[in-house]
């Protein structure tokens, strides 16, 4: 399904300044769509995809999420399918773009945006010798943005096939001979287990935590509305516990859900110590081996990438200065989908809809100065009444 023709009139580089820009066109960026849609907005959602929902396409090919599918739907439509069921990166790309032609946002594909800058009260967006006008811009580029490597990676022997987790697919990527993964996250956990049935496996590294129960329909059915909930309501920065845990979180990542290490034990992965260097073009554990593998893949997460955002709104970290997505320096500057951002559910299919809407209600509407979610942003709106399942879909 094509989405570039959606809203014609609104998909290309606007000769006018636009109420709001979304960059990036995502699960975050398309729920707020959704809100600023029934709020009346002109705006456009700029995304570097060539399809919505291309960021998921690109994940590697036996990628399942671990929440079951009635809690990743979008706010106003459902996930279809059963609802105990783990979703497919596929079918969470098919959900998104489904779900931006249903609604019809007004989605610009192909739109990588290089350039953000402010002049004369309003934001430019630039990408491609084109650019795009407006009051408001929201940052929705997510979390995975930059592949993170350590800068030995460029030691290793040419012999030696490597690469990020971000560019993995399927074993077939990788040359004959055993394989290092670096990194005991959920991405690493998961390839490395794939990985085994078919190379000689070794796994550097050492998790944060395990979900102290197994994974699957039951988890799904009794555990997760629990984690879903501490997630939500308590682990934020609205609460002592979320704001002593924040930085916890933001270093050390998520403990393991899927595979633990006894399943990679059970499959023959060989645990090893993390990676400290290269020595005659090969890694070296931690422990002083010299590692003899032929390949290795970096599950070493992301890092943050806003070096194309001119206005100054971040810390000395690189991380917007922000509250619940409001950029606190900068006017008319809005953040959404980042880890955290708000609550450790934030960056998740099951968060993300509640930070959509609290930011649609923040963000000022063309020549009033003041929120939707302000007593006089409410007055200028007539908002469309929503049936009592949807209302309680949002608050979910």
């Amino acid at each position: 399904m094509d989405t570039s023709d959606m809203n014609p009139g609104r998909n290309h580089a606007s000769e006018g300044v636009l109420d709001t820009i979304i960059v990036g066109g995502g699960q975050a960026g398309l729920a707020l769509g959704y809100f600023l849609s029934r709020q009346g907005r002109d705006f456009a959602i700029l995304d570097a995809g060539q399809r919505v929902g291309d960021a998921w396409r690109r994940r590697w090919d036996s990628l399942r999420l671990f929440t079951p599918a009635k809690y990743d739907g979008l706010p106003g439509m459902p996930f279809p399918g059963d609802g105990l069921a783990f979703p497919g990166k596929d079918e969470v790309a098919d959900y998104l773009e489904g779900y931006a032609a249903h609604f019809g946002l007004p989605v610009r594909p192909g739109v990588k945006v290089e350039h953000l800058r402010k002049e004369d009260g309003h934001y430019v967006a630039e990408a491609g010798g084109q650019s795009w006008k407006a009051l408001n811009v929201v940052v929705a580029t997510g979390a995975c943005v930059a592949p993170k490597v350590p800068g030995f990676a460029g030691q290793l022997d040419d012999s030696v096939f490597q690469l990020h987790s971000s560019l993995y697919r399927n074993p077939a990527q990788l040359r004959p001979g055993p394989v290092l993964v670096v990194g005991v996250g959920n991405s690493g956990a998961e390839i490395a287990l794939e990985l085994s049935r078919s190379h000689f496996t070794l796994l550097a590294g050492k998790p944060t935590a395990e979900l102290p129960v197994k994974h699957g329909r039951a988890a799904a059915r009794f555990v997760l509305p629990i984690v879903r909930f501490a997630g939500l309501h308590i682990l934020t920065l609205g609460t002592p516990i979320g704001r002593k845990a924040a930085p916890e979180f933001l270093g050390h990542g998520t403990p393991l859900i899927r595979t633990k290490l006894k399943d990679l034990a059970a499959a023959g992965v060989e645990s090893v110590p993390r990676i400290t260097g290269v020595r005659d073009g090969r890694p070296v554990a931690g422990d002083g081996r010299v590692l003899d593998v032929a390949n290795v893949i970096w599950c070493t997460g992301y890092r943050d990438d806003f070096s194309w955002v001119e206005p100054e709104a971040f810390d000395g970290d690189g991380r917007p200065r922000q509250y619940r997505g409001v950029a606190q320096d900068v006017s008319g500057l809005f953040f959404l989908g980042q880890e955290f951002l708000y609550a450790a559910t934030s960056a998740t299919l099951p968060g993300l809809a509640r930070d959509a809407g609290y930011l649609a209600r923040q963000i000022p509407r063309r020549g009033t100065g003041v929120s939707a979610g302000s007593a006089a942003g409410r007055a200028q709106q007539a908002r469309p009444q929503k049936s009592r399942p949807e209302k309680a879909r949002e608050r979910a």
